[in-house]
This record gives C-alpha cells, structure tokens and sequence, in this order.
C-alpha cells in the first residue's frame, strides 16, 4: 500500500487552511496568525517563499484560482484582499475588496469561472464580490435574508450562480449569487428556473451548526457536515434529506470525491470515506491506515490515568497511530478530476500538509 506523502510545513504552529496552484508546484497556508505563507516544491520537499502581509488579525480563509492565478484571503479584520503576481517586480501585490461587513470575514471561495469570489462572515451576510471596470477595485452585493447567525462555509454550483452556505443557525441554504452584467442566463433544472441575486432555493434544517458545505460535481446533490457527527446530502429543496450518522467527533471540511463519495476530515485527526453503495449512503470507513501499527488503541488514555491516580510521569508513547497529530482543518482535491478525484491534500493543526492517494488509501474493493 502506496503511503501518503507527509510534510512538516511548520512546526508548533497549526495550519488552519490552504490552497494550490495549477500545477501544485505552490501552497498557499494560514499559519493561524495575519500572514499567509506560500511554499514553492523543491525536490520532494517545500521551500518558504515568500510570506503575504497586509491583513491586522487571524488570516481566515484562502482560496487560490488556477486560470487567472489570483489569490484572495478574508480575515477577522474584516478585510479580503485580491493578491495578484507580478512578475515585473518579482513578488505579489494585494488589492482591497469593498466588503461592507462590521464584523469578522470567515470563509472565502473563488467562483468556478473565477469572474467573482463569495466571502462568508459574522455580520450575518454573504458578500458576492466581482470586479468593477469604471472604479478599478472589487466591489460586493449582498446575501442576507434569512440568514440569522455566522456563516462558516461556503461552495459554488458547477454553473457560476448558485452558492451553497452552512451557518451557525444550523440552517444549509442555497443562494443564487447571480450578478447582472457579469453572468448569463440563470436557471437550474434543479434548484429553480428564476435566479435573481438574493433567491433562497433551499433550506435545510440540522441538529448542530454548519461546519462545511459541498456541491457535487454535477450540482445535483449538495452535502454538509454539521456539530451532531451528521453528514447530509440533499437532491433538491423539496426531496428528503439523507443523513448519514457517524460515531465520530465532528467533522469540519469535506469535498466529493466523484458524484457518488465523499471524504471528511475533522477532529478525530483521519480522513473518512462517505460513499453511495447498493442505493444508499453510508460511512465505508478511515482513509489513513495509522503509522504505529504496535502501539494500542488505549495507550493515550492509561498514561493520563496513570498520571491522574498516581502523579507519576511515565516514558509510554503516546503518539496518535494516525498519519496526523491533530485536529485536520481542511481538506482539498489534489488530482484528477471534480467527478474522479484521485488524490486530495490534508492539513491540520499538527502544522502538516499530507497528500492522500484515494484508491492506495481507500478500504480495499470500493470502486468510487
């Protein structure tokens, strides 16, 4: 079995999100602080590049578009900058997104045609932001009703329209992010015929806040994971909801892996396969064989017990028999396509990038 590929970007610091390039010849990370770090492949190793200030507080999301190469970051400043390369002068320059929010930004998502990006945040709304000509600077239209709390997670529709938001009033809606003058005809034979901008064409009711949200590749089907240990899939505003329970701690980022799996990570520290099997979704199982096949499931628990009863330090090792050490904040397609994603990259708060191949990774038999 192919292991993954691990590498200790940073240490002692936890990387709370990233992006690639293209060609996956740079990551952009979020060292949890106001900098954004970019790494350029060097060998079979990652070299510190260049390090991206202008953000006064926690960098919180970043998103990096592969055609045009532009990078945006939103931050609990409440600011989104746009960071675009120039090659003249051999490093990159931000420039200032009109947000319009009072309180933090927490989520941003380039949209699939790269022509307006979503940025989520406390004030209770969704910033659509495109680029105007005549001022020369990115400005936003907002998405509010009925939107009652923080927004945490956001992902496009295959069409460019449709925005899918996760909250902590845990509600799932889809939006139409329709901007007149830069989109075309809005319709879905789906989630609705008339898409004008701030159009609610689904909600979807939870037990739990909204950790993060995912359109499938065809947009038919958009799933959530939310604080009860639930992932949820839906086919449209008016069939049922399918939810599948898990005995895991919650499950904070997740992306299809093909129409028919999904892969969640989250604060049990591994990746998890969610697939449609016999008609039905289900839980298939961990994506990360463990690292420490002699070390017992248990051994974590009777060194604190040990400690606690007897006040006694003790040499046992208490290592993870997982690939990460932490909490993993984010997951990303890594290779193949949006219906065949064939490898996809991890990063957690034990400040590790790991790129995971499915199938070498996947339990043995499944076709996905």
């Amino acid at each position: 079995m192919t292991s993954p590929e691990v590498h200790q970007l940073v240490w002692g610091r936890p990387i709370s999100c990233h992006a690639f390039n293209k060609d996956r010849t740079q990551v952009a990370i979020c060292p949890n602080d106001n900098t954004v770090e970019i790494y350029q492949r060097n060998g079979s190793g990652w070299e510190l590049t260049e390090t991206l200030t202008g953000h006064d507080q926690l960098v919180t999301s970043i998103d990096w578009a592969p055609e045009t190469n532009r990078i945006v970051t939103c931050s609990q400043d409440r600011n989104a900058y746009v960071w675009t390369w120039n090659p003249t002068e051999g490093k990159w320059g931000h420039s200032l997104v009109h947000l319009r929010i009072n309180r933090a930004a927490t989520y941003v998502r380039w949209s699939p045609k790269e022509n307006k990006f979503a940025v989520a945040s406390g004030a209770r709304l969704i910033s659509i932001c495109y680029f105007e000509e005549e001022n020369n600077w990115w400005g936003s239209k907002h998405i509010k009703k009925p939107i009652k709390s923080t927004i945490l997670s956001l992902d496009w529709h295959p069409d460019n329209i449709l925005l899918v938001a996760g909250s902590t009033d845990m509600k799932t809606r889809v939006f139409s992010a329709y901007i007149k003058g830069v989109d075309g005809k809005a319709s879905n034979p789906v989630w609705g015929d008339k898409l004008p901008l701030h159009t609610l064409c689904g909600e979807f009711d939870n037990d739990g806040w909204v950790h993060s949200v995912a359109f499938s590749p065809s947009g038919n089907y958009v799933a959530w994971s939310s604080h009860n240990s639930v992932v949820s899939l839906a086919s449209g505003p008016n069939n049922p909801v399918i939810t599948i329970p898990t005995n895991a701690l919650p499950i904070v980022s997740i992306i299809f892996a093909s129409e028919t799996s999904i892969i969640g990570v989250g604060h049990d520290c591994v990746p998890f396969l969610f697939a449609q099997r016999g008609g039905q979704w289900e839980l298939v199982g961990k994506l990360d064989q463990g690292q420490k096949k002699s070390v017992a499931a248990n051994s974590a628990f009777r060194v604190f017990q040990q400690m606690d009863s007897r006040a006694q330090q003790t040499n046992q090792d208490v290592e993870l028999n997982t690939t990460h050490q932490n909490t993993i904040t984010s997951v990303r397609p890594y290779a193949g396509y949006p219906d065949n994603v064939t490898k996809f990259s991890t990063s957690g708060v034990d400040g590790k990038l790991v790129i995971w191949d499915v199938l070498a990774s996947g339990v043995a038999g499944l076709r996905i």
